[in-house]
């Protein structure tokens, strides 16, 4: 089994270098870590006295590495989830914060498990994730990782000007889809011309 930080290391890998995207809500980012995640932790790498772009820049992987592991895996109880769970609520977390959790509590309650849909992972929350897990885990992974690409789908429909992080300029799957179904059985991936489909309203 993967440890926590191979999968921090992953997560990291995807989000990739400094971006500043003015679409993006999260603002300047790096490897993953917003500006707002920095201003929250009192991370001023330069010492001027601010928070700022500059800060973010000064983001390395390894510190990207470990803000998740303590922030974004340990605090939200991450860890304490099915390991099936782990590394796909992991890194949804990164990327979507406490909807990661939401979206998992909306699955189990459709499951049939009575529980709040609030985003923290408290003892109702393991509870009925470790009860689903124990009847059929691959069954949960894969629906937890459609559930997260559907979330993707719908904040595009909602969001224009998030539509082009889950489509690509050529019509393809963008990142956020891709990496949903990195999480999924192959057999549950969308085919390029299901994607197309899906998309069509965009155009």
């Amino acid at each position: 089994m993967r440890s926590v930080r191979d999968i921090a290391a992953e997560i990291v890998a995807r989000e990739g270098g400094f971006v500043d995207d003015p679409n993006d809500p999260g603002g300047a980012t790096k490897h993953g870590v917003t500006i707002h995640t920095m201003r929250r932790l009192g991370l001023d790498l330069d010492g001027d006295g601010d928070v700022d772009r500059d800060d973010v820049r000064r983001i390395t992987p390894e510190r990207a590495t470990d803000i998740f592991i303590e922030h974004y895996f340990k605090r939200p109880r991450i860890g304490d989830l099915p390991p099936v769970l782990r590394a796909s609520v992991f890194d949804m977390y990164v990327n979507s914060g406490s909807n990661a959790v939401r979206i998992l509590q909306a699955l189990l309650r459709r499951m049939g498990h009575d529980i709040a849909v609030d985003g923290i992972i408290g003892p109702h929350t393991l509870r009925a994730a470790h009860a689903a897990a124990d009847v059929a885990p691959d069954h949960l992974a894969d629906a937890y990782g459609i559930a997260r690409r559907t979330y993707y789908y719908r904040l595009a429909d909602r969001r224009p000007a998030s539509r082009k992080y889950a489509r690509r300029r050529d019509g393809g799957k963008g990142g956020w889809i891709t990496r949903a179904e990195a999480f999924i059985a192959t057999r549950y991936h969308l085919s390029p011309a299901e994607h197309r489909e899906r998309t069509a309203s965009w155009d």
